[in-house]
């Protein structure tokens, strides 16, 4: 981690070193009541609980993330700085993962700051906190793939526009893969097996699991796992580039 401690700093500062990042909590906290507020019928469903605070995380994480993940590489490409960054002192997974975990504290600041919402659910009722704080984990690792498969797409191209792109329709598909709809385009010409291993593949399915207050482990090891693949994914991306 000696080698991971610095670009972590040295990332989650860049991030408040334009008002960017403030604008970015403020859109991510202001989306997150109104959806739960009001598109979640917060109040008539006359429950105190956030199912409807975590029911719209994966589609603002779908906008949100990429926005996050598209700058961590295709910047440093664009700028010129991705070669000085890989003369020092540095393996390729101690600059992913440095530049990963910062843009994943960022996330997790952001989510940190709903706590009003949990403050305001326990004020009007009583609700299960052991549900609430599962649903924070799983939120965050969620948060966790997305950037992953950002950082991986970012990583391949000079555009941070393109990165964005490729980032939310690489991620749509991962949410979109537990749909019905989905599974039946799959098993119109797959074994049942494939369609198994393509509905385990969605974001969506792995995290209400994880709301209803059931933390499976392998609903966690899912998370881990994808996140693990897409760095990994990453550092070959950046060693190809080292190799040019």
């Amino acid at each position: 981690m000696s080698g991971v401690w610095p670009v972590l700093r040295r990332e989650f500062a860049a991030y408040f070193a334009t008002p960017l990042a403030v604008v970015f909590l403020v859109i991510f906290l202001v989306l997150s009541g109104a959806f739960s507020f009001y598109l979640g019928n917060f109040y008539e469903t006359g429950q105190a609980d956030l199912q409807a605070f975590f029911g719209f995380h994966p589609w603002l994480y779908l906008l949100l993330a990429p926005a996050v993940a598209m700058r961590l590489w295709a910047e440093e490409r664009k700028s010129g700085t991705l070669e000085l960054l890989l003369t020092l002192p540095l393996t390729p997974w101690q600059a992913v993962l440095g530049k990963f975990l910062a843009a994943w504290a960022f996330l997790g600041l952001a989510l940190a700051l709903t706590f009003p919402m949990w403050i305001t659910v326990a004020w009007l009722g009583e609700p299960d906190h052991g549900v609430i704080v599962a649903s924070y984990l799983g939120s965050w690792l969620m948060a966790g793939a997305f950037l992953a498969v950002g950082g991986a797409l970012s990583a391949a191209t000079r555009s941070q526009v393109v990165a964005f792109i490729l980032t939310v329709v690489v991620c749509l598909l991962f949410l979109l893969a537990g749909f019905p709809m989905a599974l039946d385009l799959v098993r119109g010409w797959a074994a049942p097996a494939v369609v198994d291993a393509f509905a385990g593949l969605s974001f969506l399915t792995h995290f209400q699991a994880i709301t209803r207050g059931v933390l499976d482990l392998r609903d966690v090891v899912f998370f881990v796992l994808c996140i693990g693949a897409w760095l990994w994914a990453t550092v070959l991306v950046i060693d190809m580039k080292k190799a040019d």
